[in-house]
């Protein structure tokens, strides 16, 4: 699990071929490897797992070890590749970094689980006073879990929503994440990984399957009580219709 918070911006330096996938060479600033006295998560280490602008890759070597950071190899497999940016990122790309997150710390941003849904594209990208307004499009899978003042992970970043539309959803940079993310380099057209709140993809789930779609399902829901909108609105978990009472 992650938290959408960056912590480094490293930069691709080799891509190889590695059957399906690809293996990943990537330069960072993160403390590598063991060091006496230092506590559980604080460096990284073999088979940890980080978040590669949003995706969850697995540390298979590093070099060398030490506190100035250094070089770390991971593999992206072909489920990777379709879903994400990272098999199209040229070499020499920053990247946005993010160790697991520790039980016990400060939740700075929302859980995120580093499995991106979909590849979206940013519309425009344009200042406006205090921030950097981005719109970016989305498919429809995405979008029907895309909530107005909800969460969204954009290349590992985690954002608010503040404005929706039928194919895209509009975040607002404050000045400290366009100067310490690589988004300050974003354009129109740019693609960029996308991950859903797991609550919204979870009720979508929830919902999809309490529809009965035959009549031995029919039976099996018998008698049970149906995840529709007006549970949900009874337990808590939605708004209730506009008119109606609070």
């Amino acid at each position: 699990m992650f938290t959408g918070i960056v912590e480094d911006v490293g930069r691709l330096v080799a891509r190889r071929p590695r059957g399906r996938g690809h293996t990943l060479e990537i330069d960072c600033h993160l403390p590598l490897g063991p060091r006496p006295g230092a506590g559980p998560g604080e460096r990284v280490k073999l088979g940890d797992s980080i978040a590669v602008m949003g995706a969850c890759l697995t540390v298979e070597a590093m070099s060398p070890a030490g506190d100035r950071g250094g070089r770390i190899v991971a593999a992206a497999g072909a489920e990777t590749l379709a879903r994400t940016t990272l098999g199209r990122l040229p070499v020499g790309a920053a990247l946005h970094l993010e160790r697991a997150l520790r039980l016990g710390e400060r939740l700075d941003g929302h859980l995120v689980s580093g499995h991106v849904d979909a590849v979206g594209r940013v519309e425009s990208c344009q200042p406006d006073q205090e921030s950097v307004v981005v719109w970016v499009s989305a498919p429809d899978e995405v979008m029907r879990l895309v909530a107005e003042k909800g969460s969204i992970c954009v290349d590992g970043v985690s954002l608010t929503v503040n404005e929706l539309r039928a194919d895209a959803f509009r975040v607002n940079l404050v000045p400290f994440t366009a100067e310490h993310t690589a988004a300050a380099g974003y354009r129109a057209g740019t693609a960029v990984n996308l991950e859903v709140d797991l609550l919204a993809r979870y009720v979508a789930r929830l919902v999809a399957t309490s529809e009965p779609a035959g009549p031995e399902r029919a039976r099996e829901a018998s008698g049970a009580a149906r995840l529709t909108r007006e549970r949900l609105v009874a337990l808590g978990f939605a708004p209730p219709p506009r008119g109606g009472r609070d």
